[in-house]
C-alpha cells in the first residue's frame, strides 16, 4: 500500500509540471517533498517559515521583490552545535515569461510560500527516521530566485529581481547569527535544482567556517546532465543557456570552469563537481526521473508520442528504448569518474527511475527503502560523513533493483 501511494503522489507531483511549460517546450521540475507528501500525520513535525526582512535592504530578494525565507528547527544534545542547511529545488525560469509567471507562485515570491512545512527523510527529527541527523539544527532554504541561487541582476521593465547570488549570502548571514557560527559540524545539502546549488556553494559553505569545523556537501538529483533528447536536441542546454544568459549567472560560476568552457557548460554539475575542493556526496538516480521526462524524452521531441508507451510503463520498453536508457546512464557513470576518484568523495547511484530521495521518508530510511549494497541511502550518507566506511555505491544496471520506488511517468 505505501508503495502504491507514493507511485500516486508520484504521478501527481510530475503532472504538476504541466502547468509550468516553457513556451520552448521545456517544463520546469516541481517534484518536491511538500508536493509529494502533503500534509502531515498527527505525529508529524511541522516547521514554521521565518523571512529574513534585513535582506531587502541588501537587494537579497526573490524575484518579486519580497524577502527570501527558510525553515528552522533547532538542534538538540549531542547535535545542538551540528547543523544541516537544505537547499529547496523546484526548476529555472529562463526567459521573462517564464520568470514573471514564476514570481506568481511560492518559487518566486514569499507571499506565496507555505508558512509551514513538513520536515521528513534527512530534516526529520526523529532517530527512527534520520538516524544520524536527528537531533542536528536542520534549515530547509526556500528557493525563489529560478538560478539556483546564483543570479545577480535586475530587469526593471518587467519587476524581475535575479538575486539568487544575494540570497544565498543573506540566509548565510542570517543562519551564522542564529548560531550555526558554532557548529562543529555542517552539512549542505540540496535537492534537484537545489542539488546544483549545493555544487556551486559547496566551497563557499565551507569557507565560512575555521579549519576546525567539518563541513561536507550532498546533491541529491542535482547532477544533470547535457544530454541528447530522443530527436538529438539538447533540451537541457538550451533552457539553461537562457537561465544563464537572463539572470547574470556567469559572473557567479567557477572560474576553474569558466576560464576553459563556456559559461552555459559552467551551470552543468558534470564540469563542475571535479573541481569542488569540499567533500562532497552525490545522491543521484541512473535515470533521473525528471531528465528522463522532461531533459530526453520531452514532448516536444516525441511529437508523434513513439515514447509514451515506454514512458508510462517500462516494461513496454523496446531493446533499442532500454539502450538508450543505458546509455544515458553510461554517460552518467563516465561525468563521475574522475570526481569518484578522490576518497574525500563518497556516491549512491542507484538503478532506479526516481528523482530526489533525501526528502521522502520511503526513500530517505525505512525498512525496505532503496538499497545499494544493502545499505539504505541515510546509511550511506552517515558512513560517509562520519568517515564509517568508504561509499562509492554505484548500483547494477535496470532492471536488477527489486528496491526502487519509481516515479511514474506521464
Amino acid at each position: 500500500m505505501k508503495r502504491f501511494l507514493l507511485l500516486v503522489l508520484s504521478l501527481w507531483s510530475l503532472a504538476l509540471i504541466d502547468l509550468s511549460r516553457s513556451e520552448d517546450g521545456f517544463e520546469e521540475p516541481y517534484l518536491d517533498e511538500e508536493t509529494v507528501s502533503p500534509g502531515g500525520g498527527a505525529n508529524s513535525l511541522m516547521v514554521p517559515l521565518t523571512l529574513i526582512p534585513g535582506a531587502v535592504s541588501k537587494g537579497a530578494v526573490c524575484l518579486d521583490g519580497t524577502p527570501p525565507g527558510y525553515h528552522l528547527h533547532r538542534g538538540f544534545g549531542s547535535g545542538s552545535n551540528s547543523w544541516v542547511i537544505h537547499l529547496e529545488g523546484g526548476g529555472w525560469c529562463n526567459n521573462i515569461r517564464t520568470c514573471v509567471f514564476r514570481k506568481t507562485t511560492r518559487r518566486g515570491s514569499s507571499k506565496f510560500m507555505e508558512k509551514q512545512l513538513n520536515f521528513t527523510g534527512i530534516l526529520s527529527n526523529k532517530p527512527a527516521e534520520n538516524p544520524d541527523f536527528y537531533n542536528w539544527n536542520r534549515v530547509r532554504v526556500r528557493y525563489c530566485d529560478g538560478a539556483s541561487f546564483a543570479g545577480e541582476g535586475h530587469d526593471e521593465v518587467n519587476q524581475l529581481y535575479f538575486r539568487g547570488q544575494r540570497i544565498w549570502s543573506a540566509v548565510m548571514e542570517e543562519l551564522m547569527s542564529k548560531g550555526m557560527q558554532n557548529a562543529k559540524q555542517a552539512l549542505l545539502s540540496g535537492c534537484s535544482a537545489g542539488g546544483l546549488a549545493s555544487i556551486l556553494h559547496c566551497d563557499e559553505f565551507k569557507a565560512l567556517f575555521p579549519e576546525t569545523t567539518k563541513v561536507k556537501c550532498l546533491s541529491d538529483a542535482g547532477l544533470f546532465l547535457d544530454a541528447l533528447n530522443v530527436a538529438g536536441g539538447r533540451t537541457l542546454r538550451n533552457m539553461y543557456e537562457g537561465v544563464v544568459t537572463l539572470q547574470g549567472v556567469e559572473k557567479n560560476l567557477p572560474s576553474s570552469c569558466t576560464s576553459q568552457k563556456d559559461p552555459t557548460s559552467c551551470f552543468f554539475p558534470e564540469n563542475l563537481v571535479s573541481n569542488v575542493k569540499t567533500p562532497m556526496f552525490l545522491l543521484n538516480a541512473a535515470y533521473d526521473a525528471w531528465q528522463v521526462d522532461q531533459s530526453l524524452i520531452p514532448s516536444i521531441a516525441d511529437p508523434h508520442g513513439l515514447w509514451h508507451e515506454c514512458k508510462v510503463d517500462r516494461l513496454r520498453c523496446n531493446s533499442s528504448q532500454i539502450k538508450f536508457f543505458q546509455d544515458f546512464r553510461n554517460q552518467m557513470l563516465d561525468a563521475v569518474k574522475t570526481f569518484s576518484g578522490s576518497n574525500q568523495n563518497g556516491l549512491f547511484i542507484n538503478s532506479c527511475f526516481a528523482h530526489c530521495q533525501s526528502e521522502l521518508q520511503v526513500t530517505w530510511y525505512e525498512n525496505d527503502s532503496p538499497r545499494v549494497g544493502n545499505k539504505a541511502v541515510a546509511a550511506s550518507v552517515g558512513n560517509w560523513f562520519f568517515n564509517r566506511d568508504t561509499v562509492k555505491a554505484i548500483d547494477c544496471p535496470y532492471p536488477c533493483d527489486k528496491t526502487c520506488y519509481d516515479s511514474i511517468l506521464k
